[in-house]
């Protein structure tokens, strides 16, 4: 999801994802890395890498980032809440004879989620994001509200609607599958702002 959840690797945990997605004439692959330093802390790290067929010839953007996410309020059902905090840097490589494209984003957004004893999920975010590309520095209040439901004991859809203010938001839905203990398959497919996005990943917690 690209809603985050009020939730915390357990202290000494760790976790790898690798995922594809496709947004609109973009495609690409992310890998993260992420670690529970201590109780109710999370660090990770994460790369990204992309191509983008509607220019010719095509170009390509690589991303790289980090994010530390603090949630002093975790409970079983009830509500949990924290802070999460990132920060990434993206180069387009232009063409030849032109100097490559570099961003730098950098956000703080508030997550809560609220547990039922069902086994559902409502999770909530609200943040706010700085962008600085080309000189120019643009920030944009971010939302985004997410919900989750297992329909067996390792299959649970999920829907999200997620977006920036003056933007027209995107929504997805998917579905995830848990393997074995700690080994989850997913996928999504979603639109927004007359664009296609989907996303296809497998994450390892141990």
């Amino acid at each position: 999801m690209v809603v985050d959840d009020a939730g915390t690797l357990d202290k000494g945990g760790a976790k790898l994802e690798f995922g594809w997605m496709r947004d609109d004439q973009s495609r690409g692959f992310d890998a993260a890395a992420g670690y529970g330093p201590i109780d109710n802390l999370e660090v990770e790290i994460a790369y990204a890498r992309a191509r983008d067929h509607e220019p010719h010839p095509s170009l390509w953007a690589h991303g790289v980032g980090g994010a530390v996410k603090w949630v002093p309020l975790q409970a079983e059902t009830g509500l949990s809440a924290g802070l999460k905090a990132e920060y990434a840097r993206e180069r387009v490589d232009l063409r030849e004879g032109e100097s490559d494209e570099i961003a730098r984003a950098s956000s703080v957004t508030g997550l809560a989620t609220w547990a039922f004893v069902s086994g559902g999920r409502v999770h909530l975010n609200l943040g706010r994001e700085w962008v600085r590309a080309a000189g120019d520095t643009h920030t944009a209040n971010t939302w985004g509200l997410g919900f989750e439901h297992p329909l067996t004991d390792d299959l649970t859809i999920a829907a999200e609607v997620f977006g920036a203010e003056d933007g027209r938001p995107d929504r997805q839905v998917g579905l995830r599958y848990e393997i074995v203990e700690g080994v989850q398959v997913s996928g999504a497919v979603g639109r927004g702002s007359d664009r296609t996005i989907a996303n296809v990943g497998v994450a390892w917690e141990f």
